[in-house]
């Protein structure tokens, strides 16, 4: 296979640096850096999401490789030790998702916050490192679509001659899918990043509109390539996902051929299902409480409590964790009031007593002189 552009980096010594490594590690950084430009108007300490990506990045790809082999298992049952060697393909982003999101749940969790929250600052971040890391299916001449003529590339897609070169493979050119894919999700970024600013968002919902963006985005892009995963189902599910992408043959593109012989894509089945949870979900949690917090709305450990009143001489409580109110002690002004409130108190007993007795004495009999 001769490649326009040479996929190996640079070399030190016998360690050679591959550019896809170097646009992986690019589009986590640039995640990482929109999560903590976000998490910083809500006071988050930048470590807390730097600690989530060294914990999701490895989540990511053990559930990539987990999903991928589950659907594939046939090519690795007999020969186990393949299913470690990620370097010789075969990963699926909806895999490292699922990775990704459990990871979440459980540091979230353990961390005392609200998963919902966290993931709606990360969900910008998600988007565009998936748009990043496309480019490295670009160096690699993997993940295409389907067979074209270099005229469509240059003339109808005016693409430049680095990326036209780039997709002749074995004497055939190919759709980019990595390109078409990348830019439609540079566009769901933008209204993501206009979306977090309407005042109507409730918590969660900016995570769960990332995943109906980019299913969007997958469903259509997945009919072009042709190296999806697939199995064969009933007529009907076929006839589904053919009419739901009959817009992208309006437009002139035809579909790639099935991979593995069968008449449904996965990944757009599980696009389409996770748009329609996603929905529901949303509309859920809206009808049944469970959305009450805005996105606008601090960023909160779980059983965070405010402070009930401003006033001394008042019942106050602390933030904690446990969300138990706990009573404040008395200020020192309170202190010398009681004080002054006690002597006063005894000052005017005093007074009383005296009165009384000197009533006593002026109502007793004169004794008779001798």
């Amino acid at each position: 296979m001769w490649l326009a552009i040479n996929p190996i980096a640079f070399g030190i010594g016998a360690l050679q640096v591959h550019w896809y490594g170097i646009i992986l590690g690019t589009a986590a950084l640039m995640g990482l850096l929109l999560a903590i430009r976000e998490g910083k108007r809500f006071g988050m300490n930048p470590d807390f999401y730097m600690d989530l990506v060294l914990l999701g990045v490895p989540s990511a790809i053990i559930g990539a490789r987990i999903y991928y082999v589950a659907f594939k298992w046939e090519d690795y049952r007999d020969n186990l030790s393949e299913v470690f060697m990620v370097w010789h393909g075969g990963i699926a982003i909806y895999g490292a998702l699922i990775g990704a999101v459990i990871c979440a749940v459980i540091y979230t969790r353990r961390k005392g916050y609200s998963f919902w929250r966290i993931a709606d600052v990360c969900a910008p971040g998600l988007i565009i490192g998936q748009a990043i890391g496309r480019w490295g299916n670009f160096i690699n001449q993997e993940a295409h679509g389907g067979p074209v003529s270099e005229a469509f590339l240059r003339n109808s897609l005016h693409l430049p001659d680095f990326i036209v070169n780039q997709m002749l493979i074995n004497g055939q050119y190919y759709h980019p899918t990595f390109l078409y894919e990348s830019v439609f999700n540079f566009i769901v970024l933008l209204l993501l990043l206009v979306l977090r600013r309407r005042p109507f968002l409730r918590a969660g919902e900016l995570f769960l509109s990332y995943f109906i963006g980019y299913s969007i985005v997958r469903f259509f892009v997945e009919g072009l390539r042709t190296d999806s995963l697939d199995f064969t189902g009933p007529a009907w599910l076929a006839s589904l996902m053919n009419g739901l992408w009959a817009p992208m043959r309006a437009l002139g593109f035809e579909s790639g051929f099935m991979t593995y012989g069968g008449n449904v894509r996965i990944s757009q089945l599980l696009a389409i299902l996770i748009i329609i949870f996603a929905v529901a979900f949303m509309i859920y949690r809206r009808k049944s409480g469970a959305s009450v917090e805005r996105y606008s709305d601090p960023i909160r450990p779980i059983g965070y409590v405010e402070e009930a009143s401003s006033d001394p001489s008042e019942q106050s409580t602390v933030p904690v964790l446990t969300g138990i109110p706990v009573v404040s002690p008395p200020s020192a002004d309170q202190i010398v009031a009681e004080h002054a409130e006690h002597a006063s108190d005894k000052n005017k007993e005093s007074a009383e007593v005296q009165s009384v007795q000197l009533e006593k004495e002026e109502n007793k009999p004169n004794k008779p002189s001798e």
